[in-house]
């Protein structure tokens, strides 16, 4: 199972990414867990100054902008 993590505070741009890599994961058919983290010192923790951010497994692949349900189906795939 991939664990995907939004990092971000929840804001608009954050809920926007949270709902693409959802698309993105489940047009893969990935068995995953989709998790928010909006503490700031977590979000810290994975090196993230530039929110929305994304992790999957632990490991950032996005920091700073939206990325499409395309471009994230590419990354998790």
């Amino acid at each position: 199972m991939k664990k995907i993590q939004i990092l971000g505070t929840g804001c608009a741009k954050c809920e926007k990414l949270a709902d693409n890599a959802r698309q993105a994961a489940d047009s893969l058919k990935l068995d995953y867990q989709l998790e928010k983290v909006t503490d700031l010192n977590q979000i810290m923790s994975f090196g993230v100054m530039t929110t929305p951010g994304l992790a999957v497994d632990g490991k950032v692949l996005i920091v700073g902008k939206v990325a499409s349900s395309e471009e994230l189906a590419k990354l998790l795939g």
